[in-house]
């Protein structure tokens, strides 16, 4: 279990953060970036699945600008909430927040790694591309179906990156993954047969076990080779 820690962004907004810590000496430290239902109990999970693993974990609220404390299920009116505190964020200010959980992951003198989620993937794609101007240069970046990368995909990254979509994603066409593709052949691409947006999420009805083993087990890989 991790406890909750204050960040403050560089413009001087506070943010809370979800921090896991291992047990013994981190193999490095990793930023995860929330989906649109706030650091809830299933990032929460993921840090500390990361901290079980080996690696310090930190999960910035990037809610908080907005409304703090946001934790939300992934159906109902808690859908039609989160789709509408998407809409009140902006690249700019969640990448200043995300560099905010990167210091703070620095500080533990490890390499530092960022993972994110759906919104969090897309924002874990811009932080590739777009960290550097905040001082956020991390050792590399994974991104679970990050929503609209189509949008972004002539952006370079700075780092190794590894992408994740399930073939059955409704929400993320084919196009915006072929883009990434054409764009950027060094960026490894794993396409998931029989799995949905949200794939890796359990709490979520998409969720699809055998996919997200697959696509843990190289995210971790994939961590281990770049910050060890």
């Amino acid at each position: 279990m991790g406890d909750l820690r204050q960040l403050k962004a560089s413009d001087g907004h506070a943010l809370s953060a979800y921090v896991a810590l291992p047990h013994g000496k981190p193999i490095g430290a990793i930023v995860v970036i929330q989906e649109i239902f706030g650091v809830n109990a299933h990032i929460r999970s993921i840090a500390d699945r990361l901290a079980k693993d080996g690696f310090l974990a930190v999960a910035p609220a990037l809610f908080d600008r907005i409304e703090r404390g946001v934790e939300l299920k992934y159906d109902g009116d808690d859908l039609k909430r989160a789709s509408e505190l998407m809409q009140k964020l902006s690249p700019e200010t969640a990448l200043q927040d995300i560099a905010a959980g990167y210091n703070l992951a620095k500080d533990s003198g490890e390499n530092v790694g960022i993972v994110g989620f759906c919104y969090g993937g897309l924002m874990t794609w811009l932080t590739s591309t777009r960290g550097v101007a905040l001082k956020v240069e991390p050792a590399c970046c994974v991104a679970f179906y990050p929503g609209g990368i189509g949008k972004f995909a002539a952006e370079h990254p700075s780092c190794p990156v590894m992408l994740h979509f399930g073939a059955e994603d409704s929400h993320i066409g084919q196009d915006q993954v072929e883009a990434v593709r054409n764009a950027h052949p060094e960026v490894q691409v794993f396409i998931y047969e029989g799995a949905g947006h949200g794939f890796n999420c359990d709490a979520r009805a998409s969720y699809h076990a055998p996919s997200a083993k697959m696509a843990w087990a190289r995210t971790t890989d994939f961590f281990k080779l770049h910050l060890a």
